[in-house]
């Protein structure tokens, strides 16, 4: 394998928090009285980077309400509700076989570096990870700037960038290292499709296809 690095996004990549962002936002939608999200489709259509325009796009008005304090509420679910997410079908063979290759695994994740380094532990994967970073605010914004100083400081010989947005491939081009997304998580196929890199449906296709590299 080429790869000397592996780079991996983390919420629909590799946990499947889908099922858990939904019920956290209708929490949200239900006390305002404005529409449930009613599918994983309408889900994946509407969520984008950053989240205020996610929000924005399901009828929030933040002129009327406080960005920050609904970021504090929609955690405050979130955290219910994650609990019962697992890893994706495929994640812990993909981190094995990166390991016996001698890959160094990172995290890089939009979520709060707490909050995220207490997931990972609990879900039993941390011994995989050589690195695991996170924001500094539950605010979510962007990991683009993190992941350019990352690479700056770092500068890894060949690195494969592993997520599920739009916004995964915005930072592996901002890093100029190599991109692969699964249509597993938080957006879908035909969105992930417009990038221009290898879009899988699978993880297990997606280690095919690195392995082969």
């Amino acid at each position: 394998m080429k790869y000397s690095h592996i780079i991996w996004d983390f919420n629909g990549t590799i946990l499947d928090d889908v099922t858990a962002g939904i019920k956290s936002e209708n929490v949200l939608l239900s006390r305002r009285n404005m529409p449930l999200i009613e599918s994983v489709e309408q889900y994946r259509s509407c969520f984008c980077f950053p989240i205020i325009q996610y929000l924005k796009n399901l009828g929030h008005d933040f002129e009327k309400e406080d960005y920050n304090a609904m970021a504090i509420e929609w955690v405050t679910e979130y955290l219910k509700f994650s609990k019962e997410s697992t890893l994706n079908d495929g994640i812990e063979d993909a981190l094995d076989k990166f390991k016996k290759e001698d890959c160094r695994q990172i995290i890089l994740s939009a979520s709060e570096k707490k909050m995220l380094t207490r997931q990972v532990k609990d879900l039993g994967i941390s011994d995989y990870f050589d690195e695991i970073l996170g924001l500094d605010n539950i605010h979510a914004i962007s990991k683009a700037e993190m992941a350019e100083e990352w690479m700056e400081k770092k500068k890894p010989e060949n690195a494969l960038f592993i997520g599920d947005t739009i916004h995964d491939y915005e930072s592996a081009s901002r890093m100029h290292v190599d991109c692969v997304l699964v249509a597993r998580g938080h957006q879908s196929k035909d969105t992930l499709l417009k990038c221009g890199v290898p879009v899988f449906d699978t993880f297990y296709d997606m280690l095919d296809f690195a392995e082969n590299q």
